[in-house]
């Protein structure tokens, strides 16, 4: 059985229940250099995550099809090895550096 894209319970139960939470991307060594990026499309949105190139820490970003939309940042973290991004804007509140190394992903 298919659920047509229009349907509203459907989209509601994909903006609450599937939105919320980390989602896998890839693993860190798809990304091996500084300058390096890759694009997925989690739930129907594109997500473009790269390595900087004057540091070389991880940046993810929401692409926004609005027009003259800027690419909106998401929370990036690696845990054992893999990339992991939370769409929920709830979540995306200032941390320190320190307490990033204790997050664990609810998807790990």
């Amino acid at each position: 059985m298919t659920t047509p894209p229009d349907d509203r319970r459907f989209r509601r139960e994909m903006a609450v229940a599937h939105r919320s939470g980390w989602h896998l991307i890839d693993l860190l060594s798809a990304l091996p250099e500084p300058g390096d990026s890759l694009m997925v499309t989690i739930l129907g949105e594109p997500v473009v995550v790269c390595r900087n190139a004057s540091d070389g820490e991880l940046e993810a970003y929401r692409c926004l099809r609005r027009p003259r939309g800027a690419p909106q940042p998401v929370r990036c973290v690696i845990r054992y090895g893999m990339i992991f991004v939370n769409l929920q804007q709830g979540d995306h509140e200032d941390i320190s550096a320190e307490a990033l190394r204790t997050v664990t992903p609810q998807s790990a």
